[in-house]
């Protein structure tokens, strides 16, 4: 590999010197791109390459944009025989001491861009940071992938013989939106993109050429030509993603009734991000509920797309629940009568719309008027007691809405129990959004004592502890009970009912899902306490997790593209087997 080095340079001259000194050690050569400055920085430039040898000096008669001066600069390098070209900016952000690693990436990966992931500290403007976060999921767009982190850095090792042949086939945009465009067509033509977190600062006295609204007309743009130009692409980047998961992935094997036998859903990867929450997050703050709308609908497509098992599942759910209402005279007008892609296209944006409407939840935008909740006397009572109270749910309509349980506006302290990694990141993101939020999520690998004894902290406090029963946890996959659940058996995990005996206190089952134009919430008592004796506590279990799978399944029935368990929920591992003729034979009785 040969290396150079590219420096794009318009009226940089504060940091410049320090700049070259500090690359001097690393014996590159090195193309300045002055960019048509004024007079000042212009004679320094030349000072500068008359005080470095290693430094060639290229010059622009004219301001035309740091896109064109990084072209001018890569093109000049890969003339003189260069394999490879690190860009690094002039005003001071980057961290030089990150060249080795990049280079050793580079090395390693020779036919990969290396792109620097920015790493910031409170210097940079907020507004600058928000508007990446958009530019980012454009780029997701695009390029139907999570593959590009970062568009807008502008430090970066290019491959020079496939960027050259990028610019013969192209015109580049020369400005603010060059090292966008040049990215997502690299991607485009099969260049890995290859990222290395990086320090970036934004110094006092650095001089941005980020001319707001032009520059953010042009990006936008641009992200409309390369929107369209992924939609001519789309078999080609479709065919890459699903080459790709079919190269990473065995394929799984087919269950017997033909629908394919997928991993434990805890161990499929979230397909979600820290900074995919941040941009929902920035969207909603910065254009509210309507922004987030319009940037959630191609996201949700886009996963349509490509989650290939995902899509499976929910079109076998709805197959199943279609199956059940066959016989009925009236058919549910809900679902096709026989369920499609479409309809599972529907399911998917069904998920989209109740995470807008949490978002809108957490931050008290939802009000207690629109919730109809009919029994909420019922906890309003147990509340009064001093006590607090177990409320078994599941992933059927909308969890997260416990604004509903917010007596006549009581502050009502909330836990949910989750089983996913982002729980802390849901947790910080809603903090920043409504720092008065009372709703707390808590995650859990697995019911241990320690678990145990800090919710029974909370039942003694008044609070309500919310824990989905139709999951089941990765390391308590034999700790199930089998149940009868749309017409098959079904694993359901133990731990929560073992859990709220322990707590001993009353139990609820809620569920809480969208009718019309309201949501409504479903409150009913499930048992005062499952605590008991000994002797007979596993048909005690049975019987509870068979009563909360029948609950289940008639407001799923009544309700189906608000269950959003996006996997086969009917997988059994070998240690769930041997109970599976037993409740067989209770769903043939």
């Amino acid at each position: 590999m040969r290396l150079a080095l590219v420096i794009p340079n318009y009226n940089h001259s504060a940091a410049m010197a320090d700049t070259l000194a500090t690359l001097a050690q690393y014996e590159l050569s090195c193309y300045l791109v002055d960019d048509g400055s004024r007079d000042e920085t212009r004679y320094l430039l030349q000072s500068l390459a008359k005080q470095y040898p290693w430094v060639t000096l290229l010059q622009h008669p004219y301001n035309r944009g740091k896109g064109a001066a990084v072209m001018t600069g890569l093109r000049a390098a890969y003339r003189d025989g260069f394999s490879h070209a690190l860009q690094v900016d002039a005003d001071g952000q980057h961290d030089l001491n990150d060249i080795p690693a990049m280079i050793a990436k580079a090395e390693s990966r020779p036919e990969a861009v290396i792109s620097g992931l920015p790493q910031y500290d409170d210097s940079i403007p907020k507004g600058r940071l928000y508007g990446r976060y958009l530019t980012h999921f454009w780029v997701w767009v695009e390029t139907l992938s999570l593959d590009i982190r970062d568009a807008m850095c502008g430090f970066r090792i290019y491959p020079l013989a496939a960027t050259e042949a990028l610019f013969l086939q192209t015109a580049l945009g020369e400005r603010m939106d060059f090292d966008i465009e040049v990215l997502v067509k690299l991607y485009w033509q099969g260049v890995p993109i290859v990222h290395l977190p990086t320090r970036v600062i934004y110094p006092d006295d650095g001089i941005s050429h980020f001319q707001g609204f032009r520059d953010n007309v042009r990006i936008s743009k641009l992200h409309t030509k390369l929107f369209f130009g992924m939609l001519k692409r789309l078999p080609k980047l479709l065919g890459k993603r699903l080459g790709s998961k079919a190269v990473n992935h065995q394929p799984a094997p087919q269950a017997a009734d033909g629908v394919r036998d997928e991993r434990h859903w805890s161990r499929m990867t979230e397909r979600g991000s820290y900074l995919g929450i941040r941009l929902l997050a920035a969207s909603y703050k910065f254009g509210g509920h309507w922004l987030c709308r319009a940037i959630m609908y191609p996201v949700i497509c886009y996963f349509f797309l490509t989650g290939t098992d995902a899509r499976a599942a929910s079109a076998d759910f709805l197959r199943r629940v279609r199956a059940l209402e066959s016989d009925n005279a009236e058919l549910d007008p809900v679902l096709s009568r026989v369920p499609g892609w479409r309809d599972s296209l529907r399911h998917f944006l069904s998920f989209g719309n109740a995470a807008l409407d949490r978002i809108d939840a957490w931050c008290n935008r939802i009000t207690i008027q629109q919730v109809d909740f009919p029994n909420r006397q019922l906890l309003a009572e147990q509340i009064a007691s001093g006590r607090g109270a177990v409320l078994l749910a599941s992933h059927l309509g909308n969890l997260e809405l416990c604004r509903a349980i917010s007596i006549h506006q009581q502050r009502v302290k909330v836990n949910v129990m989750v089983l996913t990694q982002h729980a802390e990141n849901f947790n910080r993101v809603l903090k920043q959004l409504n720092p008065d939020s009372d709703l707390n999520l808590i995650q859990v690998t697995e019911l241990n004592p320690a678990t145990a004894i800090l919710l029974q902290q909370k039942i003694e406090a008044g609070e309500l502890v919310v824990i989905a029963a139709d999951r089941t946890p990765a390391s308590q996959r034999g700790r199930v009970l089998l149940a009868p659940f749309m017409g098959r058996i079904a694993a359901f995990p133990q731990g929560p009912f073992v859990l709220a005996g322990l707590l001993d206190c009353p139990v609820f089952q809620m569920f809480c899902v969208r009718e019309a134009d309201c949501y409504r919430v479903y409150l009913e008592p499930f048992a005062q306490t499952l605590k008991g004796p000994r002797e007979g506590r596993m048909a005690r279990l049975q019987a509870a997790v068979e009563r909360y799978s029948q609950r289940l399944e008639y407001h799923a029935r009544r309700n189906p593209l608000q269950w959003f368990n996006f996997f086969d929920f009917w997988r059994q591992s070998d240690s769930d087997s041997g109970a599976t003729t037993q409740a067989q034979d209770r769903t043939n009785t």
